[in-house]
């Protein structure tokens, strides 16, 4: 068993350096040292752990991994991203007055949903040291990246939201079909026959894919639409639906949004609509600023 009494914290943010870069030049530029004392710190962890930790690589260039660094890479990471988190923590968060920099996983659904009326609304109720940053959703990587502290907050449907995290329902929605005004179709409410005829565009947020929702709710009526565009992002359809004679089926909300430009019409079958989320790391769920933007998302969401 290693004894904790004889390690500096330090060289423990520095092992997490080492294992992230696999390059003593680089870590050392990372952790503002010279290369001299990464690599001192490298024997000294070495001799802590027993192993090498990183070995040249059979090429002749760099370093890799032992099988034993690879082991610690991720429980490491995170230990350090929680003590961060306890050292940094404050018993109140003043938007007005505290500095915060916020990250979002979120699909566009969701940014022009909630995203958009928050930024609209942050310059009166936070300084301008709030800031917000959406990057985009990778459904096989986002617990890891919510372990790692990369991002603070998922907005998205149950489905995207993993079981480990705390959760917070924003609204509910269901699905409407839309078409472009002026369509040939005309403006008849749509029968089953007629909506399964038709050319579907399928947003397909994971990409690629031509089976989606609608899909999985028509084969329990042994049914079957044609899709013959695929799309990862709902701002896109609006734009293909107004030059061409496509269909969609999109959350009424985005419809709504784009009602000058396009019919929205009631689905002819009853279809399970979806809740969207915002979700965060359980370590996370007495931090003051991060509860504040979940409490401001949730009265967007009420509005």
């Amino acid at each position: 068993m290693i004894d904790l009494r004889g390690i500096d914290l330090n060289l423990l943010v520095s092992l997490d350096a080492l294992l992230a870069e696999s390059n003593v030049t680089r870590a050392a530029e990372r952790l503002h040292l010279t290369q001299p004392a990464v690599s001192t710190q490298l024997a000294r962890l070495r001799q802590i752990f027993g192993d090498p930790l990183l070995i040249p690589a059979e090429n002749g260039r760099g370093m890799t991994r032992s099988a034993h660094a690879l082991e610690l890479m991720e429980p490491l990471h995170a230990a350090l991203k929680n003590l961060e988190s306890v050292v940094r923590h404050k018993p109140a968060f003043d938007p007005l007055a505290d500095a915060r920099r916020f990250t979002i996983a979120a699909h566009d659904f969701a940014i022009g949903s909630l995203g958009l009326p928050l930024l609209c609304r942050l310059p009166s109720i936070a300084n301008p040291g709030v800031r917000i940053a959406f990057i985009n959703v990778d459904p096989p990587t986002i617990t890891a990246r919510l372990d790692r502290g990369e991002v603070d907050l998922l907005i998205g449907s149950e489905r995207m939201v993993p079981p480990s995290m705390k959760a917070r329902k924003l609204f509910d929605e269901h699905f409407v079909a839309v078409q472009r005004k002026g369509h040939p179709r005309g403006t008849a409410p749509l029968d089953l026959d007629t909506y399964c005829a038709l050319n579907h565009v399928l947003v397909s947020i994971s990409g690629g894919s031509f089976h989606g929702f609608m899909d999985e709710h028509l084969e329990t009526l042994r049914r079957e639409r044609r899709v013959v565009m695929s799309v990862q992002h709902f701002m896109a359809v609006p734009e293909l639906l107004a030059h061409t004679d496509y269909v969609s089926t999109l959350p009424s909300r985005l419809a709504a949004h784009f009602g000058d430009r396009l019919d929205a019409f009631a689905l002819p079958f009853d279809a399970q609509g979806f809740s969207l989320f915002a979700a965060w790391h359980p370590r996370n769920h007495r931090d003051p600023s991060l509860m504040w933007l979940v409490r401001t998302l949730g009265e967007i969401a009420a509005a």
